[in-house]
């Protein structure tokens, strides 16, 4: 076992007005703070994911849980998935409308069969395992200037070497109902193998799905370091167009991310490195 541990969230990749940047940033802390209480006191990537993508989803800044956005119907329907790369288990829901926590409700399929259940089937699995219910209004962004195309997410790595990586969207405003695009799709919008890196993505699903990025990005991290690799992600995306974020953690505990969007909220933090929020790559002078 080592003590090193590392966690890096995301708010979405997207252009952010500039009147909402310090809650973007401030939202992004605030989450990246929780999983890495999780990871110092010696819990697990899984559980430093799900804690992350929950403050995520508490913060109406984001389009994920209370700050999701409505379908071309006037609905809610969000989507969560969390991938633990020890054993290489998948849960994702999809479609749901009454969750409070979607995120939740996937780390509970972990050891489940199934690897994604949508719309009434994810929300009677819910009500079976005792989780979080609320309106669907209550799930509603209350602002208009985001076009909600984004997902939240969170990547950690725990002491005991493993690797999880999590997602969550509250989907893509006046978008066809239905629509599920790349955030509980493992390969696309998220994955992890606690033997070579994890990773969660956002932006624009259907790009997304199309070039499984997060599977391209995994297979690149196999002789790459994380950032080769996710300049190899992006390029690949350019053969569809379309925006992506990408954060990334790596089997060594290297921590790096990369966007084509002109903001991507990141926070990362580890052992020896304090809790630090970013709006551009650029911003991040670190060396990895």
């Amino acid at each position: 076992m080592s003590e090193r541990w590392a966690v890096i969230v995301h708010g979405g990749a997207k252009t952010i007005p500039e009147a909402r940047r310090e809650r973007h940033r401030q939202g992004c802390l605030r989450a990246v703070e929780a999983g890495a209480e999780v990871l110092r006191s010696g819990g697990s990537a899984v559980d430093a994911v799900e804690a992350a993508v929950r403050a995520l989803e508490d913060d109406p800044t984001f389009n994920a849980g209370r700050g999701s956005v409505t379908n071309a119907d006037g609905e809610v329907e969000c989507d969560a998935a969390i991938m633990d790369g020890s054993d290489l288990s998948v849960g994702g829901v999809a479609a749901v409308r009454t969750l409070r926590h979607p995120i939740s409700v996937a780390c509970s399929m972990l050891p489940e069969r199934p690897v994604l259940l949508v719309a009434d089937g994810a929300e009677r699995f819910a009500r079976d395992h005792g989780a979080e219910f609320c309106a669907p209004e209550d799930l509603i962004a209350p602002h208009d200037d985001d076009p909600g195309c984004d997902t939240v997410g969170c990547v950690a790595l725990d002491v005991s070497g493993d690797i999880a990586a999590g997602t969550s969207t509250g989907g893509l405003r006046d978008c066809a109902p239905g629509r599920v695009g790349d955030s509980p799709l493992p390969g696309c919008g998220l994955y992890a193998d606690s033997a070579i890196g994890g990773v969660s993505l956002s932006g624009e699903g259907e790009s997304i799905i199309r070039t499984t990025l997060a599977a391209r990005l995994i297979q690149a991290l196999e002789t790459d370091t994380p950032g080769p690799a996710i300049d190899h992600a992006l390029a690949v995306l350019e053969r569809v167009g379309g925006e992506a974020g990408l954060i990334v953690i790596d089997h060594r505990g290297r921590v790096d991310w990369g966007h084509n969007s002109d903001h991507f909220a990141v926070a990362h933090a580890s052992r020896d490195e304090p809790a630090r929020a970013f709006l551009q790559r650029s911003e991040d002078r670190r060396k990895t």
